[in-house]
């Protein structure tokens, strides 16, 4: 039975995992189907993410795969365990499909890195910040739209703050976007004041590359390096003006983990950073 709304990030993340192991396996998808007893476009289908399986079937595949990495199976099975039901899916009729993948991204990720040049991060954003950002944008967003947006972003942060095992949250933030002042000096002092409390959680880092550092890497668009419960399961997403990409390859992997490596070396540490946004948020 086909897909009633198209395929999310994670169920497109499945169905590819479970292609790269046939693949391994040297297995075409007719000869996958017909192990399962399914019809010969099932498999297909079910990696290409148009089509749910169940957990069983997932581990089945995986048997006839002759994968051998219980902690991959399990973490594929989990995938195929869940099923639309989550707060963000009343947002789907409203917002485009990629703000919903990245929240069900950040959701699942065990950990999280990221780095932004002009932006606060989204998790760290306050509401009134927020809301500025998206008056600012090019686009123009009824006031209804801005506030179902805003209500978004800002329910997207109870991972961080409410959840009882939270991820780990890295945020590497270039000095440019401490001094940005959207919304007014009040938002930008109030901002940069929820910053430092956040900063204070242990489960929290964030590390400002300032003005003075000698070097710079990468071309300077955000990055979201999202943790999954085995390595293979790792998403880099980066933001873009033409929308959301998603990388799951090994070798883009490790590039963007040796650039946010490198971003994190040149970053103030976690007390010199406190200090320069608290001088910031004086001077507004």
């Amino acid at each position: 039975m086909p897909p009633t709304s198209p395929p999310t990030v994670r169920q497109r993340r499945l169905g590819a995992e479970l292609r790269k192991l046939r693949e391994a396996a040297g297995i075409s998808t007719q000869e996958a189907s017909a192990l399962l007893g399914v019809n010969r476009t099932r498999v297909p289908n079910i990696e290409a993410g148009r089509f749910r399986t169940s957990p069983d079937r997932v581990r089945a595949l995986a048997g006839h795969y002759g994968c051998t990495d219980t902690a991959l199976i399990d973490a594929l099975a989990a995938i195929a365990q869940e099923r639309n039901n989550q707060w963000w899916e009343s947002y789907r009729a409203i917002l485009l499909p990629a703000f919903l993948d990245v929240t069900e991204l950040e959701h699942h990720a065990i950990a999280m890195r990221v780095f932004v040049m002009v932006h606060i991060p989204g998790l760290l954003q306050t509401a009134e910040h927020a809301r500025a950002v998206f008056e600012g944008s090019d686009f123009s967003y009824p006031p209804d739209e801005l506030e179902v947006r805003t209500l978004h972003r800002m329910r997207r942060q109870e991972i961080l703050t409410l959840r009882r095992n939270p991820p780990q949250f890295t945020a590497i933030i270039h000095e440019a976007a401490l001094h940005i002042q959207f919304g007014g000096p009040k938002v930008a002092r109030d901002q940069l004041n929820h910053l430092l409390a956040m900063s204070e959680r242990d489960h929290i880092v964030i590390r400002v590359i300032p003005f003075e550092a000698h070097s710079f890497s990468g071309p300077g668009q955000p990055i979201l390096y999202a943790e999954g419960p085995v390595p293979q399961l790792d998403t880099v997403q980066l933001d873009g003006y033409h929308g959301s990409t998603f990388i799951d390859s090994h070798e883009s992997l490790a590039s963007y983990g040796n650039l946010l490596a490198k971003m994190e070396h040149l970053s103030l540490s976690e007390d010199k950073t406190r200090a320069l946004i608290h001088n910031i948020s004086q001077q507004l």
